[in-house]
């Protein structure tokens, strides 16, 4: 019973890095989805099927967090902290997820530059939250993870500047109705996968904040 109300330190650490490494997978199967439309031996219906396994996998994580939280007397950093940190990664996972099923739902067929480029900042960004969520049980996190956040909010910068140069082209010329609905679904494509990268940022910013009262 004591170890459930004063668990050891680690177990929250652990949950946290567990999550974010589900994060990552679910990304990475999203790059490797949106790199290979189009090509008849990449199989985007199993590429799909391994986001979703990753959210699901990543949503029971969620669920031992919170139920942890709850349960526990003491946590390592503050409990409001980790509940906010728990949910930024949850929304990532969540808009990784949306970007992944999307690609089945508007039947998009083919691949862009701007939208694999897209799709290779979220997955970087994904990657160096790993890190920072990692460096939080490490001595040396600070500077750790300092970096790795403004790494992120670098990499979201870059991606909006794309995402505003991938809408803009799809405007340039008119066309029939079938051109129209093909940049109207495209324009939601691209926010959906610029929302990756907003969720990214705002957990990086929540990282920093639990640096600073950590400190």
């Amino acid at each position: 019973m004591l170890n459930n109300v004063m668990p050891q330190r680690g177990v929250f650490f652990s949950l946290l890095s567990a999550h974010t490494d589900f994060m990552v997978s679910g990304a990475n199967a999203t790059l490797r989805l949106i790199s290979g439309l189009g090509n008849p031996n990449v199989d985007n219906a199993a590429l799909i099927a391994e986001v979703n396994f990753n959210e699901d996998s990543a949503d029971d994580v969620k669920t031992q967090l919170i139920k942890l939280l709850y349960e526990s007397f003491t946590t390592p950093i503050n409990r409001d902290q980790i509940h906010t940190l728990t949910l930024d990664l949850d929304r990532i996972v969540d808009s990784v997820q949306s970007v992944a099923n999307s690609i089945d739902i508007y039947h998009i067929n083919t691949s862009t530059p701007r939208a694999r480029e897209m799709a290779s900042f979220a997955a970087d960004a994904c990657i160096r939250l790993n890190r920072a969520v990692i460096a939080l049980a490490t001595r040396e996190r600070t500077q750790v993870i300092l970096k790795q956040c403004q790494e992120v909010d670098e990499i979201e910068s870059r991606a909006v500047e794309v995402m505003r140069q991938a809408v803009a082209q799809l405007f340039e010329a008119d066309g029939d109705d079938a051109a129209v609905w093909h940049a109207m679904k495209m324009r939601g494509f691209y926010f959906m996968q610029e929302a990756v990268l907003d969720n990214c940022k705002r957990a990086a910013k929540t990282l920093e904040e639990i640096l600073l009262e950590n400190a």
